[in-house]
């Protein structure tokens, strides 16, 4: 362990998504290991709020960001660089899920799970990667979910785009192999976050289930009957990022009590 927290102190590392849920449970174990934090979302007073509550030694900014921008992306990724130096850690997390029959997934609900699951993790990491490429040291982690592994029903765009990325993950760890840098997809299964109380309420709404029915539906999937909890995808991510795990590369590894295996 001890090794660990010195491998992580002081690196830079970048969270998207990091308000809340996954995202923030990342930033906090990070931080609690001496990472130096640029945290980012679309939002900046609950990214700053996150970062008000990180410990007093931790060095974290909150960076307005909107991953499905590419000139954001990189304006947002300069401004990071600029305040902590340049990018070792990068943790692909914003994300989201929207749910509906294949017929009638219109066009811009396709659009819009491509452009922020698949689209905005390719182009932070091209915004990520030149650093770690000349200082020879990275990290990439993608936060993808099993819906990246299988299948589920009612959302064919959603699973296709993290299907994406960890078809992404795999191209680029064979291209950086030789770079001392490892990328890596972390693949949740139902996890308490935003994302999980979006889908109860549409459960509730569409079904008419209630909310402990619907969360037992959800739990039902994991072999271990239960939710997976963020703390449990931040130390994935953490592992991921020690020497320990330095060989660990180009994998998808299933968080979901082994629904995934």
């Amino acid at each position: 362990m001890t090794d660990s927290i010195q491998a992580l102190q002081g690196r830079h590392a970048v969270v998207t998504g990091a308000s809340r849920g996954i995202g923030a449970a990342i930033a906090e174990q990070l931080a609690a290991r001496g990472a130096r934090l640029t945290l980012m979302g679309r939002q900046l007073s609950t990214l700053q709020a996150l970062a008000d509550t990180l410990p007093s030694s931790a060095m974290a900014r909150a960076v307005v960001c909107d991953v499905t921008d590419p000139a954001v992306v990189n304006a947002a990724f300069a401004d990071a660089r600029q305040a902590m130096g340049p990018v070792d850690i990068l943790v692909n997390n914003a994300g989201q899920a929207e749910s509906a029959p294949l017929t009638r997934t219109d066009d811009e609900l396709w659009a819009r799970m491509l452009a922020v699951n698949l689209s905005g993790t390719f182009f932070c990491t091209r915004a990520a990667l030149p650093d770690m490429i000349s200082q020879g040291w990275g990290r990439v982690c993608n936060i993808a979910s099993t819906a990246g592994q299988r299948g589920y029903a009612y959302v064919a765009a959603y699973s296709a785009a993290k299907h994406g990325v960890i078809g992404l993950t795999r191209s680029l760890a064979l291209e950086v192999a030789r770079k001392a840098i490892t990328v890596n997809s972390i693949c949740p299964g139902y996890t308490e976050s935003d994302l999980l109380t979006q889908s109860l309420e549409n459960v509730m709404t569409k079904t008419g289930r209630t909310l402990e029915q619907a969360r037992a539906d959800f739990a039902r999937q994991n072999p271990q009957g239960r939710l997976v909890q963020p703390i449990e995808v931040a130390d994935a991510v953490l592992w991921l990022c020690s020497p320990a795990a330095a060989s660990i590369h180009g994998q998808s590894i299933s968080v979901s009590g082994g629904e995934v295996m």
